[in-house]
């Protein structure tokens, strides 16, 4: 037992001495899964710096309930080059297939008088079955 005291001179004897490297590869797996939502946010913005894809979820839509159209105005108030807009917007809501958001966009973007027009898409997790399964028969597949 003295050459065991010998190589662990920080703990006694009776412990025993662990294993070299196992503290290292706990600590390595914990700081790893400590780390891991970082890492991925920043691997995800380096790819993003490098192929100019988009981050999903770095934006979001607020659904905003007004009293009144006068403070919807007020709210809706955006800067476009340097100056301050306002402008009365009609939101068009259009139920597609995921796969067919491409070319609506493009579709959109090719008759639409903005610059930059506003297209935004968002999945559907849950609705009516049998409006969902409406959408899926008059939309045409790829």
């Amino acid at each position: 037992m003295e050459w065991l005291s010998q190589r662990c001179p920080l703990l006694p004897a009776a412990q025993g001495c662990p294993r070299p490297g196992r503290g290292t590869l706990l600590l390595v797996v914990t700081l790893s899964l400590l780390m891991y939502p970082v890492l991925r946010s920043l691997a995800l913005q380096l790819h993003s710096a490098v192929t100019g894809s988009y981050i999903s979820g770095t934006h979001s839509i607020a659904f905003i309930n007004c009293l009144n159209e006068q403070i919807a105005r007020d709210i809706a108030r955006y800067f476009w080059k340097g100056e301050l807009e306002e402008s009365t917007e009609i939101l068009l809501l259009v139920k597609t297939r995921t796969s067919k958001i491409g070319e609506l966009s493009d579709y959109v973007r090719s008759i639409h008088p903005f610059e930059i027009p506003e297209i935004i898409s968002l999945p559907v997790d849950q609705g009516n079955p049998l409006y969902l399964k409406w959408i899926g028969e008059s939309v045409p597949q790829d």
